[in-house]
């Protein structure tokens, strides 16, 4: 924790460390020391893992994927981490929330440290392993995953649009939607009020420029190619909420400005101070409610 407080300091800490995003505060920097020496015992630990597969003599014929299921802790369960040029972070339905790291190692190809920008997803992950153990595939039981075993030997896959569905709230921020990227297209339809964000990913990855009223046909065919995809998924709906009381929304909303960042803030200098201290093992160094 030390390592990172220092390492902090010396880049100038920001006498702010969080923003409003649209519902929640979202940090602003990679700044949390905590957070920042978990993710060092996290490298440490994938090599030790790599170690003993090689002690054990396996390393050879082990397939190594190391992967996230969303992306950093922005907001909600601890405000930890910033995705620096990407909006949102876990739980969001924008590039933070679902563009994550994924590196595949399989020992006996000449990878040698390639990097692929082709678009893929974590429902390709078991066809891969399939594929690359050679055994034979199960369409059934991956129907919306493709083996990348092509692009791990420099060549190519069938271009392809990937889906995405989160129809309820998350305590991160994120809202009940469904997302279809298509090139480098990408819309969010939101199931509040059935309306829709477009976002060119290739001039902009923080998806600040809703250009879906500016592109009306493309925005149409998406969302009908999303809705028509959902449908053959027989996928569970958001369902509206007989209970819902949009004053007591606007309310929480309003504490999460003049209540929650302030306490946010507080929480960010005090764990940045030269004589803050972690628990022993550091579990419950700052409970979140």
């Amino acid at each position: 924790m030390e390592k990172y407080r220092d390492k902090a300091e010396k880049m100038g800490i920001d006498e702010n460390g969080f923003k409003m995003e649209r519902v929640l505060p979202a940090r602003k920097h990679q700044d949390n020391p905590v957070y920042a020496g978990l993710i060092e015992q996290v490298d440490e630990a994938l090599g030790t893992v790599m170690q003993t597969l090689r002690d054990l003599d396996l390393d050879k014929n082990t397939i190594i994927v190391f992967t996230s299921d969303n992306g950093g802790v922005t907001s909600g369960d601890n405000f930890s981490t910033a995705q620096l040029d990407i909006r949102g972070g876990k739980g969001y339905q924008w590039e933070g929330g679902v563009r994550i790291p994924y590196f595949v190692y399989v020992p006996w190809m000449d990878q040698k440290g390639s990097n692929i920008d082709v678009p893929v997803s974590g429902t390709d992950l078991f066809p891969t392993l399939l594929d690359l153990a050679g055994l034979p595939l199960e369409p059934q039981a991956h129907m919306d995953g493709v083996s990348l075993k092509p692009l791990l030997e420099g060549k190519t896959i069938d271009e392809r649009p990937l889906f995405w569905h989160y129809p309820h709230y998350g305590n991160q921020g994120g809202e009940p939607s469904s997302i279809i990227r298509k090139g480098n297209w990408k819309l969010i339809y939101y199931w509040e009020d059935l309306h829709s964000e477009l976002y060119n990913l290739d001039s902009d990855l923080m998806e600040r420029n809703n250009v879906a009223d500016s592109n009306k046909e493309l925005t149409a065919s998406l969302k009908t190619e999303l809705l028509e995809w959902l449908e053959s998924m027989n996928t569970q709906y958001a369902e509206e909420d007989p209970l819902w009381d949009e004053a007591a929304r606007k309310k929480r909303l309003e504490n999460h400005r003049t209540q929650l960042l302030p306490r946010l803030e507080k929480q960010r200098k005090k764990m940045l101070s030269p004589d803050y201290k972690p628990n022993k093992d550091w579990w419950g160094s700052q409970v979140e409610k």
